[in-house]
């Protein structure tokens, strides 16, 4: 045997009682749970890990990740495999960078700079679902999965107009998103308030996912609001399913904005009747208050549409500005969740431009304030010049909505971490020691095993996947060691890249990627394909 983790505490990834054991791993695999008071001997191996103290637990599985080039960029991957994540989702929000042709790509990229950069340091070497996969496999920090984006298909397909699709163009989408899933995707993405996607029916939604129900696949949206309207919003995404029969998982599923302050209760009770009545859904959530997306994404729909170059033509056009403006601040954009836009509460996360890195960890308010000017004319100018790739986080949520959701049956955990800008939000680093540290040990919102339970079993059988998930013999060895009662997000809002506290050793294949605290520079991960 390769290796024995003893006397650790096993937390297995269901909500059962944690319990002393010996983990043995040999060649990727867990070859052995002997637990305290077992008959026979303790197992022996070439390398044995006294981890008495400590809680062995499966690796953490990111239902909602944004790492789409972060993994090729930097496969070291430190933000996450510091957290213990050895498997990320990928592909979310409905826009990622496949299957795309030269000009959808070029699109793409431009439309998604805020989350990922702009891949001027990325080696665009595929283009479909099938190369982006190949490519992880020449070996990560950390196992990744895909969503087919429905944006990214619509923009191929479609364009970026907001029209319906033909029954040739709708066709063509069937087929691509068909293509995905045969390719190893787990399932469709969709961003219904962000372009090209946000144009899609629900009808268009319902062809394309009875093609991912056809392939055993599950429907992701970022529904049409999280703000006003979002309960109708929850709503349509469950009648899709239905309609469907293809299972949800609701994408960093909250209520926020004040038109939503204590409305998990009525969330939760919508999600408990589907359930019941026999959709299958699960949800995944992040713990922090604010959100984080693109400056652009605030703005109404019809200023985004035609793609990224007309956005900014309007932009700079006096009289479309001022419907933008009006739209954004006065009516409530579609784009901001049809509430009213308070740059009191956007703060400037990440710019690409490094001459207006001054906006960075400021609010628009607060810009505009010390320059004595309008927020908006701060937020244009912000638009204008870094070609729409400012991110911004929100501060627009609710401790109580967040605690309440992370209690529900069909939780799991998502960090929605973008990892590139000057001060990104917390969550890229320390989602899921937070979890464990301030909502587990500190206010005691979920026990430590069915914590552990959200972050790792529960998603893997959303993923379907039969041997991950769950410290169990025969059971790839993806596997996380901490100290539960050290363990913390290092990351703050000040200094958002801080690695977490006592996460000792991570274990991916078998193979230490964190050992001592340290990265070692092991690439075990691969991508982990729907049905294989």
């Amino acid at each position: 045997m390769d290796l024995v983790l003893r006397g650790a505490r096993v937390a297995d990834g269901t909500p059962s009682p944690a319990h002393r054991a010996d983990v043995g791993v040999d060649g990727g695999r867990i070859a052995v749970v002997h637990r305290e008071g077992d008959p026979g001997p303790r197992p022996g191996a070439r390398r044995v890990l006294e981890a008495d103290g400590l809680v062995l637990a499966p690796g953490f599985i990111d239902m909602h990740a944004h790492s789409d080039l972060a993994l090729l960029r930097d496969p070291a991957h430190l933000a996450k495999v510091a957290q213990g994540v050895t498997l990320e989702v990928l592909g979310q929000d409905g826009l990622s960078y496949a299957p795309v042709d030269d000009r959808t790509l070029a699109r793409v990229r431009q439309a998604i700079t805020g989350w990922n950069g702009d891949g001027s340091d990325v080696e665009f070497d595929w283009r479909t679902v099938g190369e982006y996969l190949d490519r992880l496999d020449r070996g990560t920090a950390v196992n990744a999965a895909y969503l087919v984006p429905h944006g990214t298909v619509r923009a191929l397909v479609v364009g970026w107009e907001d029209r319906p699709a033909t029954d040739g163009e709708l066709e063509k989408m069937r087929r691509l998103v068909a293509e995905g899933l045969e390719q190893g995707a787990m399932g469709m993405s969709s961003g219904l308030t962000y372009t090209p996607g946000m144009y899609a029916p629900d009808s268009e939604l319902t062809e394309l996912c009875r093609v991912v129900a056809s392939y055993g696949g599950y429907h992701c949206p970022h529904h049409r609001s999280y703000g006003a309207g979002a309960l109708e919003a929850y709503a349509q995404m469950v009648e899709v399913a239905r309609a469907s029969g293809c299972a949800l998982h609701l994408a960093h599923a909250t209520v926020n904005f004040s038109v939503n302050a204590g409305r998990a209760p009525e969330l939760l009770a919508l999600l408990d009747a589907a359930l019941d009545g026999g959709v299958d859904l699960t949800l995944d959530s992040y713990p922090y208050l604010p959100g984080c997306t693109t400056l652009a994404a605030l703005l109404p729909s019809w200023a985004a549409e035609g793609g990224p170059e007309a956005t900014l033509a309007r932009l700079r056009d006096p009289a479309a500005c001022a419907r933008i403006r009006y739209a954004m601040e006065t009516e409530g954009s579609d784009g901001c969740h049809g509430v009213p836009v308070d740059w009191d509460t956007v703060e400037v996360s990440g710019v690409t431009d490094p001459a207006l890195a001054g906006y960075v960890g400021r609010t628009v308010a607060r810009s505009a304030a010390e320059r004595g000017e309008e927020p908006f004319a701060v937020a244009r100018r912000l638009l204008l010049a870094d070609r729409l790739g400012t991110t911004v986080l929100q501060h627009v949520g609710h401790e109580e909505n967040v605690r309440a959701i992370m209690r529900h049956r069909a939780h799991t955990g998502g960090s929605d971490g973008i990892l590139v800008g000057g001060r990104p939000h917390p969550r890229a680093w320390g989602a899921f020691p937070h979890y464990l540290g301030r909502y587990v040990r500190e206010l005691g919102v979920l026990p430590l095993e069915e914590c552990v339970a959200h972050l790792t079993g529960r998603p893997a059988a959303r993923l379907r996947l039969p041997d991950r998930g769950l410290v169990r013999e025969g059971y790839h060895a993806d596997l996380v060691l901490f100290d539960p009662e050290t363990v913390a997000a290092g990351a703050t809002f000040d200094a958002p890249r801080t690695p977490p506290l006592g996460i000792p050793h991570v274990l991916v294949g078998g193979r230490f990627a964190v050992e001592d605290g340290r990265r070692t520079g092991v690439l075990a991960g691969r991508s982990v394909r729907r049905g294989g």
